[in-house]
């Protein structure tokens, strides 16, 4: 579950820089001639361009930083039996699904897990952990494999990039409302922007964020249902539920994951909060994305 974790973190990384950047320079275009009420119109077009750009630079960098967090080796040149055959598997699987071949990479992790990645789907990268690879049949590798090719094919990073770029607009458009308004209201600031504007707009971008990321979660888990019924069509529905009933072995006896915390979205298998926690899971629960394959 790596891709949105990393992809979420950059591109707060790069919203917060924005807001302090912004703040620091004092621009406020977006107040009207009087310098007293907000001109909206400004201001949605003033958040709609640095809201995308955070989700824009997030996509184009996802395949670098995803190499970097997870230390993944690209196979240039097969040197055994097993990068040949995962080579060739992908590749098989990219003609199948219509994309061109995407880089192919191992990372060292002991867990069961992969992840695909990359800023459109004929320039993407697909990876597999060394544990999976170890432990997984190869049919069980291959419906993996498919799975995330299916979230190339359907175009899933672009698509979370658009949803991103809409929430990071309206995150900055309310932040800028809620100081606008404490500013005038609290602090009596009755021209301009106070320093007051400044800190609690901050605030409340960093609040509306992390609630705005239970819409991208909730849209992260329809997409594994849909990247799950694409690995069944390119590698078997009985294969990608074996798969699944694997992951959901090793889940349920507690395999420690040795994936950084910010990748956790990009993988195949993710933890499963419960209660409140669950509207912030990047997966949902693999006994129901097993049943929704039962029925497909």
């Amino acid at each position: 579950m790596m891709r949105i974790g990393l992809f979420l973190l950059t591109n707060l990384a790069v919203l917060a820089v924005a807001s302090v950047t912004l703040n620091l320079l004092g621009v406020d275009h977006y107040l009207q001639a009087n310098g007293v009420d907000l001109d909206l119109g400004n201001l949605l077009i003033f958040c709609a361009i640095f809201g995308f750009s955070g989700s824009l630079i997030s996509l184009f960098l996802s395949k670098t930083l995803a190499k970097m967090s997870t230390r993944t080796a690209i196979i240039e040149q097969a040197r055994n039996a097993d990068e040949r055959w995962l080579l060739q598997t992908v590749q098989q699987l990219s003609q199948q699904a219509g994309i061109r071949m995407p880089e192919v990479g191992i990372f060292p992790a002991q867990e069961s897990n992969a992840f695909a990645t990359g800023w459109n789907r004929n320039a993407a990268l697909v990876a597999v952990s060394a544990g999976l690879l170890q432990r997984f049949s190869r049919d069980e590798v291959r419906a993996v494999l498919a799975h995330e090719i299916g979230h190339v094919a359907n175009g899933d990073m672009v698509t979370l990039s658009l949803l991103q770029g809409v929430i990071n607009t309206f995150v900055m458009f309310f932040a800028r409302i809620i100081g606008h308004t404490v500013d005038r209201v609290v602090f009596k600031n009755e021209r301009g922007h106070g320093i007051a504007f400044y800190i609690v707009t901050f605030i409340a971008e960093m609040i509306l964020a992390v609630l705005a990321s239970m819409i991208v979660m909730k849209f992260s888990r329809y997409r594994e249902f849909r990247a799950d019924a694409a690995g069944a069509r390119l590698a078997g529905r009985n294969a990608m539920i074996g798969a699944l009933a694997r992951l959901k072995a090793e889940s349920d006896a507690r395999v420690p994951s040795s994936l950084p915390d910010s990748m956790y979205a990009f993988g195949i298998s993710s933890g499963f909060k419960k209660n409140l926690g669950a509207l912030f899971a990047s997966h949902p629960p693999l006994e129901q994305r097993i049943q929704a394959l039962q029925q497909y």
